[in-house]
């Protein structure tokens, strides 16, 4: 028995357990896949959105410029990556400058900070690579970028660092209305709680209508990507928007927080829930709208693509707060761009309604901070030695494109909520990200994960669920 459930451990649902974690309540966290941040969450622009696009007076425009206002001070009290490299959104000569300016005055209504409108000379010095046709930008200072992955695992540590339960691999098959709230029906076991919070994603929907009568319908919107090799890192110094459509904010050029370039996404509507794949018409329309905004974009550099799902809802605003004829039900739906940004906001919300509901108090012995974790690469050689003298691993390279040590692996598998698959691992360290696509690493950290899980290597995944990577001994099948 909980006094909440929540449903979803992506960026929201671990934004609402963190900012639970505070009180006195029993909070758990249900999860279908075998980790955090293994839907949405993972798989986006990775952007701090200012606020300028969302229309005035919705809860994304509200949310998103709170979030944005919560991720600098978030980032130092959980030690996650964060900069603020600042936005631009370009107008070429076939575009009316009037567009830009309705979007400046709809980020000045919203209440975003420090927008102008850049000439292009102005521009160029910022941004050498800008396409030939851009005329105009509007500039967003308050813009940013975030390590999707790391934000998530901090808020989802710091949530079970305070006391909340997760629990992995657990599928949610049926929900029953009772007179003490909630009867969670899962592939692992059954849940009790009083108060239910629905941040499935684009399965929210589903978690909805199994016991509300307002029906709402979530339609997986894909967006494809192409990363780039570090060797472009100084192609752009800001992130490059193009004037956003009904569909979206266009095709993107970014940095990472990492290093690389991110260029994306499609918008494109499907059917398929779980339908990540990258298609060929994808990623070649990426590589046509690219230069639209930055000129001869290097795709040849291109190291890897990738598709994610936003939770589009057909009124087009996030849906957040207590369902009006089932009470204790309490969604967070439709959350796409810019849920990302929005997530510490949105945790904020629905944590205060549902404090107010069970009348909660806070804890005497909340830890108000957590640390991150040990990055070799960005230590001083001062630092890495005396690191390697108090534990040999962290000498020990086994990712060499990203220089990731066997020591940093082992810190990932052993963190609260550990790595339990490479792309736990992968996640936590970067291990197998870099340029050889974990060519080289994988039997590596599948022999690292092997030992310090104790388990037979053909028990490990790449994913959970099926993605075993071993099938048999050679020359035995």
């Amino acid at each position: 028995m909980y006094d909440v459930a929540i449903i979803g451990a992506g960026v929201v649902g671990c934004a609402i357990a963190r900012e639970l974690s505070k009180y006195d309540v029993d909070v758990c966290v249900i999860e279908k896949e075998e980790d955090v941040c293994c839907g949405t969450s993972k798989a986006n622009s990775a952007i701090v959105h200012a606020g300028f696009d969302a229309t005035p007076g919705s809860l994304k425009a509200k949310l998103n410029v709170q979030g944005n206002e919560m991720i600098a001070n978030l980032s130092e009290e959980l030690d996650f990556p964060f900069k603020a490299i600042g936005s631009m959104v370009v107008c070429t000569k076939d575009q009316d400058i009037k567009d830009l300016e309705a979007l400046l005055q709809r980020g000045e209504s919203n209440g975003v900070k420090g927008l102008t409108i850049l000439s292009r000379n102005e521009i160029l010095a910022l941004e050498p690579n800008i396409a030939d046709d851009v005329t105009h930008a509007l500039f967003a200072p308050t813009g940013g970028i975030v390590c999707p992955f790391h934000f998530t695992i901090a808020l989802a540590e710091h949530a079970a660092q305070n006391g909340v339960s997760f629990f992995f691999d657990t599928k949610v098959n049926q929900i029953e209305k009772t007179d003490e709230g909630f009867c969670i029906h899962t592939s692992q076991k059954t849940f009790l709680a009083k108060i239910l919070v629905n941040a499935a994603g684009v399965y929210t929907d589903e978690i909805h209508n199994m016991l509300s009568q307002n029906k709402f319908h979530i339609t997986p919107r894909k967006g494809e990507y192409l990363l780039l090799d570090k060797s472009c890192k100084d192609y752009v110094n800001h992130t490059i928007f193009q004037l956003p459509s009904k569909m979206g904010k266009g095709v993107l050029v970014t940095p990472t927080i990492h290093g690389n370039i991110l260029v994306g996404p499609t918008a494109t509507d499907i059917a398929d829930k779980d339908g990540v794949n990258t298609t060929s018409d994808g990623l070649s329309s990426i590589a046509q709208k690219a230069s639209l905004g930055v000129k001869d974009v290097p795709l040849r550099f291109v190291i890897t693509s990738f598709a994610g799902l936003r939770a589009h809802e057909q009124m087009d605003d996030f849906i957040v707060g207590e369902a009006s004829d089932v009470s204790g039900l309490y969604d967070a739906a439709g959350i796409e761009s810019p849920g990302l940004t929005s997530a510490p906001a949105i945790g904020a919300m629905l944590s205060e309604m549902i404090v107010q509901k069970l009348s909660l108090h806070k804890k005497n012995e909340f830890q108000a901070t957590r640390k991150g974790y040990v990055h070799m690469e960005s230590l001083t050689l001062e630092e890495r030695k005396e690191k390697i003298k108090e534990n040999p691993a962290y000498g020990n390279i086994i990712c060499r494109c990203e220089m990731i040590s066997e020591g940093e692996i082992v810190d990932a598998i052993k963190r609260p909520l550990g790595a339990r698959s490479l792309d736990g691992v992968k996640r936590r360290t970067r291990a197998g990200m870099g340029r050889c696509q974990s060519g080289f690493c994988t039997p590596r950290t599948m022999e690292i994960l092997e030992r310090e899980l104790n388990v037979s290597a053909f028990s490990i995944t790449k994913s959970g669920n099926d993605s075993n990577i071993l099938c048999g001994y050679n020359k035995q099948i």
